[in-house]
């Protein structure tokens, strides 16, 4: 089973666009384990974002990131990080295919809406950033048979 982390941002935040997300990434199947609303500091922020320290967009995303409270959760699922990313779209709205979170609602790329990670590795280091083990719930819904197949052989 994946796990992957969900920034809603700033702008959708202050747009009410929580449920709307949230509950996108719901109907797909996925199950939350971690949720909590903050507000980023500065530190935080340029952790998260350290790997676009020397970009010249920087200054201006980690202004954008502590500029108001985000909702950050934690999905699960199989394929749940490229579930997620195909859910939000491409970061840049107009190349977002119609039907996700960016197309649907975001006007442009520095206020996209969502942050979803990338791979595996990236996933993890992120989740532990803004959850303690201790806040991320193990749980099975009586849903998950109907949704996530378990592994089976190849004779199956």
């Amino acid at each position: 089973m994946e796990r992957t982390l969900v920034i809603i941002k700033p702008d959708a935040v202050q747009r009410g666009l929580i449920g709307e997300i949230t509950g996108r990434l719901e109907n797909r199947g996925l199950k939350v384990v971690g949720v909590k609303m903050m507000w980023i500091n500065r530190e935080l922020a340029e952790r998260h974002y350290c790997i676009h320290k020397d970009k010249s967009f920087y200054d201006n995303l980690i202004a954008y990131i502590t500029s108001a409270p985000v909702v950050v959760q934690v999905w699960e699922g199989p394929k749940a990080i490229e579930i997620v990313r195909h859910t939000f779209g491409a970061t840049q709205p107009l190349d977002a295919n119609p039907g996700t979170v960016r197309a649907d609602f975001g006007m442009q790329a520095e206020r996209n809406l969502s942050h979803a990670s990338d791979g595996p590795e990236t996933a993890a280091s992120e989740i532990a950033n803004f959850f303690e083990p201790d806040e991320l719930v193990e749980w099975t819904r009586c849903t998950d048979p109907w949704i996530m197949l378990k592994e089976r052989g190849a004779a199956d």
